[in-house]
């Protein structure tokens, strides 16, 4: 089955445990469909480049999967009719990275670096 890669930004009013909810939820939708999720990461609450429907920031989360290209379309229609996503980027891989994402790793960098005491 084709591997696709989506990242997520949902409301900036929703607890992390609600934006983490809407992953699950979107994730058994494409179970439902045949598909399965690979990995999912929540990467927090960030500070959007514009301002989208009013809100300036957003709840990030990213998500693998491993699914028929259906699913993957009922999947993000399903996305597009949700009152709390705001947008959606879905992007067809070869394969998926090994260990955490381009984001993820950033804030450990930054986490060893407060430890150590440097400075950029």
């Amino acid at each position: 089955m084709p591997l696709y890669e989506h990242v997520i930004i949902a409301r900036q009013d929703l607890s992390g445990a609600q934006a983490e909810g809407l992953v699950e939820h979107f994730g058994t939708v494409l179970a439902d469909n045949g598909g399965k999720v690979v990995g999912n990461e929540y990467w927090g609450v960030k500070t959007m480049a514009y301002r989208i429907n009013k809100n300036r920031k957003g709840h990030y989360a990213f998500i693998r999967t491993d699914a028929p290209a259906p699913a993957v379309q009922e999947m993000e229609r399903l996305m597009r009719l949700h009152d709390d996503v705001v947008r959606v980027l879905t992007v067809k891989v070869d394969e998926h990275e090994e260990g955490p994402s381009v984001q993820m790793r950033r804030v450990e960098e930054r986490e060893s670096r407060r430890e150590r005491g440097e400075r950029r």
